[in-house]
């Protein structure tokens, strides 16, 4: 017979194994609930009265987050993170009908705070920087290829139109794929390369090195009025994908974003550094 940590832990297990969870993220949501009932039980009156789960308020759960911040000084990351455990399970007892409350509901996250070196704004404007013809088309080629992951070394690398051609394109991204190929394609055919960084005269090695990319993006930064260093553009997309996708291991991590285990390391050590 199964013991319960917390309220309906074997029925909510079963449940985050049917949506295909992760071993080891099914057991950070049993660390945080069963943190938060044995919380509850010392501390709050009222769930001690009778432990019912069906009981508690937004008011008995904000106790618990707040408790996180003055006492364990948590990190806003961490925060949002606990917060979206508690989130999913009040919403399967919820629409399992083991409570009628959310008691999550009007609680809101931390606002996360990046590193200086760190800046999003130009994965939020992306959607207006590929339709503006003042910008290079090479730079917001380079601008979108790092919005899906890639680094400057992969798709600088001859033979990557391999994999550009298999890359399903957004329905806002698909008319600048054609403008690119309309202006690629003529360039292909002098340089005699399928590549898609390529030299627009004619050179013994027609592509486009990195110091050679940097003289595309460096006046395109003016215009744009952000920094566009390749490798800090490629940091903050990692950064920004670590903090949507708090749920997800360190091995799943690894292999969506094409890193090796040391650069989940520090990228879990700079998101830390975010509240501090």
């Amino acid at each position: 017979m199964t013991t319960n940590n917390y309220p309906y832990q074997a029925n909510f297990e079963t449940y985050l194994k049917q949506v295909a969870l992760a071993p080891i993220t099914i057991s950070e949501y049993s660390s945080t609930l069963i943190d938060l009932f044995e919380y509850l039980s010392n501390f709050n009156h009222g769930y001690q009265k009778d432990h019912r789960v069906n009981q508690l308020y937004d008011r008995d759960i904000q106790q618990y987050m707040n408790m996180l911040v003055s006492e364990r000084n948590i990190t806003n990351t961490t925060y949002n993170k606990v917060l979206s455990h508690l989130n999913i399970y009040f919403k399967y007892l919820f629409s399992h009908d083991f409570t009628q409350k959310l008691p999550t509901l009007n609680l809101k996250g931390k606002e996360r705070q990046l590193p200086s070196s760190v800046s999003l704004k130009w994965l939020k404007e992306l959607p207006n920087i590929i339709t503006d013809d003042q910008v290079h088309i090479y730079t917001r080629l380079v601008l979108l290829l790092i919005s899906k992951g890639y680094s400057i070394k992969e798709f600088l690398q001859p033979g990557f139109y391999k994999e550009f051609e298999q890359i399903k394109w957004q329905g806002f991204e698909q008319p600048f794929i054609n403008q690119f190929k309309a202006f690629i394609e003529p360039i292909q055919v002098r340089q005699s390369s399928p590549d898609i960084f390529l030299k627009q005269r004619f050179a013994g090695d027609p592509h486009i090195t990195l110091a050679g990319i940097h003289k595309y993006l460096k006046p395109d930064e003016k215009k744009l009025g952000m920094p566009l260093k390749p490798s800090q553009l490629f940091q903050s997309y990692v950064v920004d994908y670590f903090l949507k996708h708090p749920d997800l291991s360190d091995t799943k991590l690894s292999s969506n974003l094409r890193l090796d285990m040391v650069s989940v390391l520090y990228y879990h050590q700079l998101i830390h550094k975010m509240n501090h």
